[in-house]
């Protein structure tokens, strides 16, 4: 069988994670973080998840550079809890990622379609058309060798950072401090009502910080992962946690937030009292080409997970399928793409966003970071290639943030997320009994 080829640089992989972080997310997401926040102390949602980004990219750092093989988290999870628990929590990260990876995807067409319709009226159903169809492109986009996605890949990172900076730049010749900063009395009031907001709030800046950890998926076909994982992780958190803040910051400026809350163009908005009508078109453009470049991401990476499972024996066999002439794992990307594309159909952006952070918070983000604890106590003399600063204070920091927001959602999205578990342990005792195997 033919193995993946380690072809994408240090640049290209902070390339990939990046135009995965931005994607329609914070375009779609700044009036409800806004509107959960009740005015400028939505900056802090957006600080909680950068700090949640970096103390869990310290976890990635030293995995993604320990285990630089595709697949990330399924790779983790077995070897972090061994031969007795490590192959049942892989399958139920790979079962929940056939459902949550193609919501992610299926979210940033919606996302899409949705803000086409600034500068095109759809109905309904012409929407749904509109965003079945962009996962249809995606998926020929993606459908080449690993160098030609990660020079694409730097393409659409330069084109993603140059819009960001031009939105920030933009505010400087009418930038109202007064707007921007205009907090009121009971802001800063430590209330359950204050906490309620944040944690709803910070649902969806974390949806948008989500990607920074891309490259682990693609351990596999990074050059001296042992030094580009960590470094593409933390160069990538750092570019769009400073971005997403002037943004942020930008956009309260210019709008007063108990305007911006309620808009669902919010980017078209603003350039159109900056600049005019024109240069808003041409800015709902760009961020409808943000949102193609995020999905190019998105796919190409989890495309690799289902995949390192079926090579390595633990899922159905036709996801370790390589395309015979380009070397990637079509029959992976043609599954999750067509589930995506169902999805895209079927589902509303606002329920897609919640209902993909809850269910990936217990296996995936602590399930790991649990893991990593517990391996360093059980392996102290482990050598590990990068270790991260003051351990283990960005894990404890993770896992407290992450707990935080998982029960922060409604009650039906933390139902589904233990529901997806439990369906995955039935699944995994069904696969067990079939092929005889120990537990």
């Amino acid at each position: 069988m033919n193995k993946l080829t380690r072809a994408l640089s240090l640049p290209q992989a902070v390339a990939i994670n990046t135009i995965d972080m931005v994607g329609i997310g914070p375009f779609i997401t700044i009036p409800f973080i806004i509107g959960a926040m009740n005015g400028p102390s939505c900056i802090f949602a957006w600080v909680l998840g950068a700090v949640l980004s970096f103390a869990d990219g310290c976890v990635w750092s030293e995995l993604g550079a320990k285990w630089s093989e595709a697949g990330g988290s399924y790779q983790f999870l077995q070897k972090l809890y061994g031969k007795k628990y490590g192959r049942l929590m892989s399958f139920l990260y790979v079962w929940q990622t056939m459902i949550q990876a193609p919501l992610v995807v299926a979210s940033g067409a919606i996302g899409f379609s949705l803000y086409l319709t600034y500068l095109i009226p759809l109905s309904t159903i012409e929407q749904k058309i509109v965003s079945g169809s962009l996962v249809v492109f995606i998926t020929f986009l993606l459908y080449r060798k690993i160098g030609d996605i990660g020079k694409i890949s730097v393409v659409m990172g330069m084109i993603v950072g140059g819009t960001i900076l031009w939105l920030i730049a933009s505010a400087v010749p009418k930038f109202d401090s007064s707007l921007a900063f205009n907090f009121g009395e009971h802001d800063f009031n430590l209330t359950s009502i204050f906490f309620f907001g944040l944690g709803q709030a910070s649902i969806k800046t974390v949806y948008s910080f989500l990607g920074y950890y891309n490259v682990c998926h693609l351990g596999g076909e990074i050059t001296s992962p042992e030094k580009n994982i960590p470094r593409s992780i933390f160069i990538s958190i750092a570019i769009i946690a400073v971005l997403y803040l002037l943004m942020q910051i930008s956009v309260l400026g210019i709008i007063p937030w108990q305007e911006a809350k309620d808009s669902p163009f919010i980017v078209s908005l603003y350039f159109e009292r900056i600049y005019g009508s024109v240069a808003a078109q041409v800015a709902t453009a760009l961020v409808l080409f943000i949102a193609i470049t995020s999905l190019f991401a998105v796919l190409l990476g989890y495309s690799r997970v289902p995949y390192a499972a079926a090579v390595d024996g633990n899922f159905f066999s036709v996801f370790a399928k390589l395309h015979p002439t380009k070397n990637f794992p079509h029959a992976s990307l043609l599954i999750l793409a067509s589930l995506a594309f169902v999805f895209s159909l079927l589902f509303k952006m606002k329920e897609v966003i919640t209902a993909i952070i809850v269910m990936r918070i217990i296996i995936q983000f602590i399930g790991q970071s649990v893991g990593l604890l517990l391996y360093h106590q059980k392996n102290k003399a482990e050598i590990f290639p990068f270790r991260m600063k003051l351990y283990p204070l960005p894990v404890i920091i993770g896992i407290s943030v992450w707990l935080f927001i998982f029960f922060s959602a409604e009650p039906i999205y933390i139902a589904g997320a233990l529901g997806v578990i439990a369906t995955g342990c039935i699944a995994y005792g069904v696969k067990i009994f079939l092929s005889r195997e120990k537990i």
